[in-house]
């Protein structure tokens, strides 16, 4: 289990004043001092008293705590504050980029644009400790025909903080992006917005937005990320951020009624491995060698279970087992699949299209990338998860040979028959025995604690009424 870390907790309270601010006014108000952990683990799931603080990353970091008489835990982002006197400085340093901008170079990715960023912000930013002292509040020179303002180190780093988070990074969200540990996020309208913790499960932070021009803005900028304007005529969006998470936006309170709304699934860059699986009892080590058994002998695998069951992280951790020299091909609507191989075809759905793109550009579907799959000569074809038509073009893959991994929303082996004979899938009934395995996996609490546990691992010999 981790332990507090006191030696670290000093070092950053040195390289962030911020962080010793909070702390000292949280002390103040009569609360217990919070203890500090570079690191995490799961076994602190379950801690009575929580107060404690993490970092993400600096100048972020992060305080969890469940004051005295609430029932949940409050997860609290710790980060510079951008005071009146800040507020002010990024203005005209935001005006004077305006005016430079047209000048640098075109960037080719965000890397690039950080670089251009930091070398503005460098050009326009004159730090001078002693400056401040004499009085000179936010001073404006001309200096080799640059107008310059005047800035303290601590402001540099807190507007540097700033203007990379608004302008290169994903604003108010930027923290819950930074944190490893979160699984979802939950803007359900105006207010505060929610998370799932993987150690402290569902909590409220501290960051939300509370207009709906603020929150309506912010809803079409995360859809510009997707190149699929949000509006009143299209005001539903599923896609993938450029870190890979998984997002949908619904737009405008005519079908959110709270506010616009969004939902981000966070995608782990590092897939979790089967022994981290089998060591959280998610599945037996029994469960684990008979599906390495299937996979490296090409069975027709499924994972099924419930909404954030951990379907893709189980079909994801037993990839592996596929031969290493196999070719690998995945189908997807947002990318969630991630294997180890080198010899991995990668394709994604293109849909949602505006009516402007829509004349240069025709929609591309799950059955269009399967049909594709089909001539495409992949030893496995994974699909991230099969929700319509597309299914019945996975059994036709299967019936002419291809091996399938998939997963798929069923409680049962009933259900899911159920569910896959029935509209749109239709597939035959004859033909279910295609599918050799079916895993079935699911959320539950067990004594306050959510868990994930393969309930069932069900092998499909023949089917008959």
């Amino acid at each position: 289990m981790a332990k507090p870390d006191e030696k670290a907790f000093k070092r950053a309270i040195e390289r962030n004043p911020h962080l010793g601010e909070y702390l000292d006014k949280f002390l103040k108000e009569g609360n217990p001092k919070p203890d500090f952990y570079v690191q995490l683990s799961r076994e602190m799931k379950g801690m009575e008293d929580i107060n404690l603080i993490y970092p993400v990353g600096d100048p972020i970091f992060i305080h969890i705590y469940k004051a005295e008489g609430e029932r949940e835990p409050k997860y609290i982002v710790i980060e510079p504050e951008f005071t009146p006197t800040l507020r002010e400085k990024y203005k005209a340093i935001f005006k004077r980029m305006l005016e430079i901008i047209p000048f640098q170079p075109e960037p080719k990715d965000s890397r690039e644009f950080k670089l251009i960023l930091d070398k503005m912000l460098g050009e326009i930013c004159q730090i001078g400790e002693e400056e401040e002292k004499k009085g000179i509040f936010s001073k404006i020179l001309k200096k080799k025909n640059l107008e310059k303002v005047y800035v303290t180190p601590r402001e540099y780093d807190e507007l540097r903080y700033k203007f990379m988070k608004d302008m290169a990074g994903l604003g108010a969200l930027e923290p819950f992006v930074r944190d490893h540990y979160i699984e979802d996020i939950h803007c359900i309208g105006i207010g505060n917005i929610y998370l799932f913790h993987k150690i402290f499960e569902l909590m409220e932070t501290n960051v939300g937005f509370y207009y709906d021009e603020d929150l309506n803005s912010y809803c079409y900028k995360l859809s510009e990320y997707l190149d699929k304007p949000v509006s009143k005529s299209n005001p539903i969006v599923d896609g993938a951020l450029p870190d890979g998470s998984r997002i949908n936006i619904i737009y405008g309170r005519e079908v959110s009624r709270k506010g616009s709304s969004f939902t981000i699934r966070k995608f782990a860059a590092v897939p979790l491995s089967i022994t981290q699986l089998v060591s959280w009892k998610s599945l037996s080590s029994q469960i684990a060698a008979y599906l390495w058994l299937c996979l490296e002998n090409g069975m027709s695998v499924f994972v099924c279970g419930e909404t954030a069951s951990g379907k893709t992280t189980l079909l994801n951790a037993m990839a592996v087992f596929i031969k290493h020299d196999a070719k690998i091909l995945t189908a997807e609507d947002t990318p969630e699949v991630n294997v180890p191989h080198e010899n991995w075809q990668q394709l994604i759905t293109r849909g949602s299209l505006g009516r402007e793109r829509r004349k240069t550009l025709s929609t591309v579907t799950m059955m269009d990338l399967l049909r594709a799959a089909l001539r495409s000569r992949p030893d496995y074809i994974i699909v991230g998860e099969i929700r319509g038509q597309e299914g019945a073009v996975a059994f036709q893959a299967m019936q002419a040979g291809h091996p399938c991994m998939a997963t798929f929303h069923a409680s049962s082996v009933r259900k899911m028959i159920q569910r896959f004979t029935g509209d749109p899938i239709n597939v035959p009934e004859i033909t279910m025995d295609n599918l050799n395995v079916a895993v079935f996996q699911q959320a539950l609490y067990r004594e306050g604690k959510l868990i994930r546990r393969v309930l069932e691992v069900v092998e499909i010999e023949g089917y008959s009424h």
